[in-house]
């Protein structure tokens, strides 16, 4: 995400560095061009002039009083004010009540009947809340069949009344069954609609002031840009909302809103949607955003990933396997399975700060590990688990079967055996990759 943004901000930075001191001349020339690549971005003139007269008043003030490289010194202010920008604390969602109430709303495909699904999932399986889905779209079909699909795949159940117009009675219903039932979170999607339809806007004031919720949530595609800040203002004027969920953060976006939203709205942003997957929505950290946004990666919410996808007792038994040599292809599949659920390789990888630039050119997809996926598929169960039985005719079938040709499985499986050797050595020395002894 933010690929341009990021390019270009470093390259204004990169100005400034190796200069011996600040000056009035080499600061108004670096905020120029932070200036230029805020507004590519889709962020307003006078947001993105505000933005870059603080960090020239900052940095001629700290000039003063810090020894430090005028490169890194900018970097730095451009980093705290960023963060600034988007808000300073990361902001909790509110789900306090008997049972919380989530009234989410936006514009009509803004990706509202998904993420609703994705926070069910999120508070379900990291907070520990039975959550209930409410359909309360009463104008697209297809709403309701695919929030009952979705509710489907993440085992939370979505209540619905066939017939029914009436959004505000189906919410009511669905909270009365919800207690009925012992669930703590009811999570209610409704119909999208336009800032200037006056009698769709009533109607979510209306979800809004009968149903009381705890958490209001406006859903904006953050690649509409700056129509995503100008919508949410209209928004925020009628229902008042808590704060602000980016979808399609992953998509070809420039970043405006998800830099100017906070700041017109003076309202947080509490969730970034960065893929499909049920998986793929982060809390919004606006720090570690703006680290991102000035390619250091975000190292912290990588290893959170790692944690989650982190199994105790399987991690003991691979170990177990791996010091009896007897770690075989059903292990490494297993362990694909966990990395590929901690979301895109791309975005991963950009995660690792200095990664982003070493891989700008590099198409990164999401089906690197496919044939690995299909060798493996392509083998006998027993074939699997005893990797050593592999000879020549076994691996005429496995490439045939896989689609791939006897070199690249023998590639594979050389990778595998490397893999294995050195998973072997870490887990010997506990942890730590032991060192040879020169000779």
């Amino acid at each position: 995400m933010f690929e341009n943004l990021s390019s270009k901000i470093e390259k204004a930075l990169h100005t400034l560095r190796g200069k011996g001191s600040i000056t009035d001349i080499n600061v108004a020339e670096t905020v120029k061009e932070v200036r230029k690549a805020l507004l590519d971005a889709d962020v307003s003139y006078p947001i993105a002039k505000e933005f870059t007269d603080r960090v020239k008043a900052e940095a001629m003030g700290r000039n003063v009083i810090q020894s430090i490289e005028p490169g890194q010194l900018m970097v730095k202010i451009v980093h705290e004010e960023l963060t600034k920008l988007m808000g300073s604390e990361t902001v909790d969602i509110n789900i306090k009540g008997s049972p919380a109430v989530v009234l989410i709303a936006g514009l009509q495909g803004s990706g509202k009947t998904t993420f609703s699904a994705k926070l069910a999932n999120y508070l379900k399986s990291k907070k520990g809340r039975t959550v209930m889905l409410v359909a309360g779209d009463v104008y697209r079909p297809a709403a309701i069949s695919q929030l009952q699909t979705l509710g489907g795949q993440i085992g939370v159940p979505v209540y619905t009344e066939e017939g029914n117009k009436n959004p505000v009675q189906i919410a009511q219903n669905a909270i009365r069954e919800a207690k009925a039932k012992g669930a703590s979170v009811v999570i209610v999607d409704t119909a999208g609609r336009l800032a200037v339809d006056e009698q769709m806007m009533d109607e979510i004031a209306a979800l809004k002031r009968e149903l009381q919720p705890q958490e209001t949530l406006f859903v904006v595609d953050s690649m509409t840009g700056q129509d995503a800040v100008n919508t949410a203002k209209a928004f925020n004027d009628r229902i008042d909302f808590d704060g602000v969920v980016l979808t399609k953060l992953d998509g070809d976006t420039r970043g405006g809103a998800a830099l100017t939203i906070r700041y017109t709205v003076q309202k947080p942003i509490k969730f970034v949607g960065i893929g499909e997957k049920m998986e793929a929505l982060d809390v919004f950290h606006p720090d570690r955003m703006a680290n991102r946004i000035l390619g250091m990666g975000d190292v912290v919410s990588l290893v959170e990933r790692a944690q989650e996808q982190y199994d105790e007792a399987e991690a003991r038994k691979i170990q177990k396997k791996l010091m009896h040599d007897e770690y075989n292809f059903e292990d490494f599949l297993s362990q694909v399975g966990q990395i590929k659920k901690m979301g895109s390789m791309k975005e991963l990888i950009g995660m690792i700060p200095g990664m982003d630039k070493l891989t700008k050119n590099v198409e990164i997809s999401d089906d690197a590990f496919k044939p690995i996926e299909a060798m493996i598929g392509s083998m006998t169960p027993y074939e699997r688990r005893h990797p050593a039985c592999l000879n020549g005719s076994r691996k005429q079938r496995i490439a045939a079967g896989s689609g791939c040709s006897i070199q690249d499985l023998n590639r594979f499986l050389k990778q595998f055996d490397d893999t294995r050797k050195m998973m072997k050595m870490v887990s010997k020395s506990g942890g730590k990759m032991p060192l040879r002894r020169r000779r």
